[in-house]
């Protein structure tokens, strides 16, 4: 089974605005102690829609890159 892949909230940065809580089409986002967490990472489908509207830039989703191994022709 493949590791589940979350975005990541900078709790320095989060402000607890809870932006991302009220648009995250998946309701995936909660605030706990007054900063933004993935409470229900089973619901999280990596949209991208936390990160692009984090007015503190606190939210970021990391992607991992597989080069493909070079064919001889």
């Amino acid at each position: 089974m493949a590791d589940i892949v979350l975005p990541i909230i900078d709790g320095e940065r989060c402000t607890g605005c809870g932006t991302c809580v009220d648009l995250c089409p998946a309701h995936a986002v909660e605030l706990r102690e007054g900063h933004a967490a993935i409470t229900r990472p089973e619901d999280c489908d990596y949209c991208g829609d936390c990160e692009d509207i984090c007015p503190e830039g606190a939210v970021a989703l990391p992607y991992e890159i597989i080069l493909a191994e070079s064919v001889e022709r």
